[in-house]
């Protein structure tokens, strides 16, 4: 079928096409993947190595990926009989490795290290997509997908560090009775980015390079300019083996990271690491109770309750402000906790106007 004029026409004869004609063909049948069957080692592509760095959490429901064509169509017709008539799959050997190693593979995108509840939703999730692969007998239809699971992201992880994977290498020793190479604690729950790779084609030569290149815009250019930010972007897996491996003090990464510690770095690397905005996810949670914030303040009494009422007085003057309402509860806080509040943060007076900076 064919599109001439934005209008579609059936070809059946080659002739009838013009001298010289141009044809977009599109492609109605997935490629087929190459099999992963017969690897023992994964090399590091752009994607998955040197230059990967993961772009999300770990979803709130599990999106099982696709498999290879021949596993789909199996899967398919598998599933046919199922709802016919109940009948359960008997998955061959090299079938069962191909959905592992690709769920393997997905799971990785979004950490090095799943949980016992991620593997529990990446099993339940494999088999509510595909009830054929149900396991008659099972408490749950899938304890055993979720064992093998385990298994194959261990064996993994393993053809990882043989790569060269640094988000897995610095763990290297911790199980089989060997010292670990450091006593390094794996990513934190949240960290989604914890030892990546240096980007394809650099080594760390060329990443000091660009280091020294940051810190001298650093001084002569304003701290939010776009050039700073991308340098950031692209010397991040140098910061994160300084802070993970070398363990730096912070005086000397202040040094050596001037931009690191502006307001908008700071939040630029928190997303780097996690995935997450932190000043957008903390007033996110914030609005979220501030109005019952509100009602406890008017609700004290005595001393702390007549200074929480000096900031009911100024947001009433506003009305509906956010801003104002966000700037009363935080202030307000410190006072309801029984707290000093010049350990929390510092009122500054520019002209008429007063800035609150949170430490």
């Amino acid at each position: 079928m064919l599109i001439f004029n934005n209008a579609l026409i059936n070809l059946t004869d080659i002739a009838d096409l013009p001298e010289r004609p141009t044809l977009k063909v599109i492609s109605l049948v997935p490629s087929p993947t190459a099999s992963t069957a017969d690897t023992d080692i994964v090399s590091l592509s752009s994607e998955e190595g040197s230059s990967h760095v993961r772009q999300a959490q770990w979803p709130e429901t599990f999106e099982v990926p696709n498999f290879p064509v021949d596993i789909e169509f199996r899967l398919r017709q598998g599933n046919l009989l199922y709802m016919r008539d109940q009948t359960y799959m008997q998955v061959p050997r090299d079938m069962k490795h191909e959905i592992l190693e690709k769920l393997a593979e997905c799971m990785y995108s979004f950490k090095a290290y799943p949980s016992d509840d991620d593997f529990n939703d990446v099993a339940s999730s494999l088999v509510k997509k595909h009830p054929c692969l149900t396991e008659p007998g099972s408490s749950t239809g899938w304890n055993g997908w979720k064992n093998s699971l385990k298994f194959k992201m261990g064996n993994y992880r393993t053809k990882l560090r043989r790569a060269g994977c640094t988000d897995v290498l610095i763990n290297v020793g911790k199980r089989g009775g060997q010292d670990p190479l450091r006593s390094v604690k794996r990513p934190k729950h949240f960290e989604i980015n914890f030892l990546p790779n240096y980007p394809a084609g650099e080594d760390e030569c060329s990443m000091e390079s660009k280091r020294l290149q940051l810190v001298e815009e650093m001084k002569k250019c304003h701290p939010s300019s776009t050039l700073i930010s991308q340098n950031m972007d692209s010397t991040f897996s140098l910061r994160r083996k300084e802070i993970v491996e070398i363990e730096s003090p912070v005086k000397e990464t202040l040094q050596r990271w001037p931009s690191l510690f502006t307001e908008r770095q700071i939040n630029a690397e928190f997303v780097r690491i996690t995935s997450k905005n932190l000043k957008q996810d903390f007033f996110t949670a914030l609005d979220q109770h501030t109005a019952r914030f509100l009602k406890i303040f008017e609700t004290k009494k005595g001393a702390v309750g007549k200074r929480l009422s000096e900031f009911l007085d100024q947001i009433k003057l506003k009305g509906t402000d956010i801003t104002a309402n966000r700037t009363a509860v935080l202030r307000g806080l410190p006072l309801l906790l029984g707290e000093e509040t010049s350990d929390f943060f510092k009122a500054t007076l520019a002209s008429t106007i007063l800035y609150i900076f949170l430490f």
